[in-house]
Order: C-alpha cells, then sequence, then structure tokens
C-alpha cells in the first residue's frame, strides 16, 4: 500500500529526506510524535535492514509489490544486485519526469502520468511504473503544454542531472545513459536492502 500521510512526518521518522532537500530534517532532526527526540532505542540488525528498504521505498514513492518485483528484476540481472536495482527505480517514468524537472515531487509527476499528460517516444503513456530505456524521449503532451505547475516546476529547478537531457522550450528530455552510483542518494544503503529480502528468499 502506497503511503498517502505527510511527506515530512514521513522523513523524520524514517531521519531520512525523501524529498531530497533535506527541508524536512533542517527545523526537527528527529521523530514524530510527543516523544520523537527521546526516542534511544538500539535498532537491531533487521531494523536497520527495514529501515534502508522503508527509506529507498517512500523516496520513490513505490508500493511494496512493485518494490518487491523490481529487487527479483535485479536480482536475476548479471549486475550487481542493489546497484541494479536502485538503476531500476531511476527508470521508471515517473521519476524520469521528475527528474527532468517537470515536476517539482515524484508525486506530483506520477499525476502528471496518471492524467495522460505525459508521452514516451511520441505515444502517450499514463502507467508511471513503466520502465523506461536509454535513448527514450519523455515529452509533455500538446495539450498540457500551458499548464502552470509544469513552468513553475522547471522554473524552480536548481540541479542538472547529468543523465538526462531536457529541452525546457519544448518540453521534452531524453533519458541519455543509466546514473552512476555517486549519481544516486548517498544517504542509501542497498546492500541492508539486499540483506533484508535475502531473510524472505
Amino acid at each position: 500500500m502506497r503511503y498517502t500521510g505527510s511527506d515530512w512526518k514521513r522523513s523524520r521518522r524514517l531521519g531520512f529526506s525523501t524529498l531530497e532537500t533535506g527541508k524536512e530534517l533542517q527545523k526537527r532532526p528527529y521523530g514524530p510524535g510527543q516523544h520523537g527526540a527521546n526516542r534511544k532505542k538500539k535498532p537491531s540488525e533487521y531494523g536497520k535492514q527495514l529501515v534502508e528498504k522503508q527509506k529507498l521505498r517512500q523516496m520513490y514513492g513505490v508500493n511494496e509489490r512493485q518494490f518487491r518485483r523490481l529487487f527479483m528484476i535485479a536480482l536475476a540481472s548479471k549486475e550487481v544486485t542493489g546497484f541494479a536495482f536502485m538503476k531500476l527505480l531511476e527508470s521508471r517514468l515517473d521519476n524520469l519526469v521528475y527528474r527532468m524537472g517537470f515536476a517539482r515531487t515524484r508525486k506530483g509527476a506520477r499525476q502528471l502520468v496518471n492524467h495522460g499528460h505525459i508521452e514516451v517516444n511520441g505515444k502517450k503513456v499514463d502507467i508511471p511504473s513503466a520502465l523506461c530505456n536509454v535513448g527514450d524521449v519523455i515529452s509533455i503532451r500538446e495539450n498540457a503544454k500551458d499548464m502552470k505547475v509544469i513552468k513553475e516546476a522547471l522554473s524552480s529547478v536548481a540541479t542538472k542531472i547529468a543523465y538526462v537531457e531536457v529541452n525546457a522550450e519544448k518540453l521534452s528530455g531524453k533519458f541519455i545513459r543509466e546514473p552512476n552510483r555517486d549519481e544516486l542518494p548517498k544517504d542509501i544503503t542497498e546492500s541492508q536492502i539486499v540483506e533484508f529480502y535475502n531473510r524472505k528468499l
């Protein structure tokens, strides 16, 4: 089931910025609730693995079924499982729409896809979890090019993502290569996630 509550509370609970801005933890870098600042219980090894899994899953906004399916694809690949898994998450259509700056958040990107405002290689795609390939061109559909929310998102982009190309005038972008590990979230220990699922296989 996908989390639908406050992004800020979720980030504080995990001690990790799921929005990748760090703003959620600036004022109160501790868990939510009355006793959030006083929780000092040391987590078990399983607890640490679970937290790493939740950090990654919540950051990408993926439900458990989809998350596990992508992990199994990564496990079957010839690459290092954890890194392959993160690359698969990055190749989701909603994530690439977000990385290209067409939405301020992945949640916003998911809405654009769901509402039929996105096309891939000239064809409408309304499935946020669709996996894209290197070379795919992702564009805003003609009937959505005047949407204020898209223009505002593009104007607020502060950091250029090296593995996508974006033409802000044409509202189009291209997935030019797979990301390197140092271009992906550094606060994730993907080996812990691999261990978490290995317990269950």
